[in-house]
């Protein structure tokens, strides 16, 4: 891969990575509901999770999925509930005054959640496609540099996503503006989620 391949592949990773959708929205409500020290897990899961999808993706998994209308049809519903799951519980979590007893998202849930994300895997196969050079010899290497820039890109954006959610942890304390802000958030993941499907 040539430093200008590179180059074009980290810009667009970063502006996957940058970009509102459910893993961010699920990164903003961690920081609003538990702050920005014990959220770091969850972005760190995100941005692991999804560089392990790209890597996989690169190496022929989403090329597979694709190849299968109906396995794809399936994942995408799957993956759609139980985002929709997730909305639901973030749009019914309590004010950020329960800090002390809220379970943030951690790193395993956050890994794994990007594997139903329909977003991660519009991304993962979008940039397998687009960014592979053709040369099976390369394969293996090709998917690693792609798995380690994104997580370059993913890692610092799920950052700034954890910190705008930590900055209004403050103004949530109040139970009614903590109501509305979860019941946003529900909404904004589950409009990503039917937007993606369309």
């Amino acid at each position: 891969m040539s430093l200008n391949q590179a180059e074009a592949f980290f810009l667009f990773a970063l502006v996957a990575a940058v970009t509102p959708g459910p893993s961010n929205t699920l990164i903003l409500a961690t920081g609003s509901t538990v702050g920005a020290h014990r959220g770091l897990p969850c972005v760190l899961g995100a941005a692991t999770g999804m560089s392990a999808l790209l890597f996989c993706s690169t190496l022929g998994l989403g090329q597979l999925i694709i190849a299968q209308p109906a396995l794809l049809v399936v994942l995408n519903w799957c993956g759609a509930a139980f985002l929709l799951w997730v909305a639901w519980r973030i749009a019914n979590a309590g004010a950020a005054a329960d800090v002390a007893t809220a379970k943030p998202a951690g790193f395993f849930a956050a890994a794994a959640f990007q594997w139903v994300n329909p977003k991660g895997w519009l991304v993962a196969v979008s940039a397998a496609a687009t960014y592979l050079q053709a040369a099976p010899d390369s394969a293996l290497l090709q998917a690693l540099i792609f798995a380690a820039l994104f997580f370059a890109a993913a890692f610092p954006s799920g950052l700034v996503w954890l910190s705008l959610g930590a900055a209004v942890q403050a103004l949530l304390r109040n139970h009614r503006a903590a109501r509305a802000f979860n019941i946003a958030m529900g909404i904004v993941m589950a409009a990503s989620i039917v937007m993606l499907l369309r």
